[in-house]
């Protein structure tokens, strides 16, 4: 299973995060935004910002590997490739 490492390097009405994901002898490296407003309709604030982003990287390794993982974007793209990300995340977070 990957390592997934996220640190919030800007916080303001755009978060941005440093997403490091490691499997055994490589690793990559994503920056992820995420609005606000974004992450108050999808959490209610309820979890972390960091935590929402790891929750979304863990369904995106369940779906490809780490290299196909865009090097940079923002939160919400995750629901054009994946349609069933919103519901899937939902489940994950009412799991906490």
């Amino acid at each position: 299973m990957a390592d997934i490492t996220v640190i919030k390097v800007l916080e303001n009405q755009l978060m941005k995060f440093k997403v490091v994901v490691s499997e055994e002898k490589s690793q990559t490296e994503h920056l992820v935004t995420l609005n606000r407003a974004d992450y108050q309709r999808t959490t209610d604030g309820d979890v972390k910002p960091e935590l929402l982003i790891e929750k979304a990287f863990e369904f995106l390794l369940e779906n490809e590997p780490k290299e196909e993982i865009l090097a940079q974007f923002d939160y919400t793209m995750i629901d054009r490739y994946f349609p069933h990300f919103h519901r899937e995340i939902q489940k994950r977070l009412e799991q906490i």
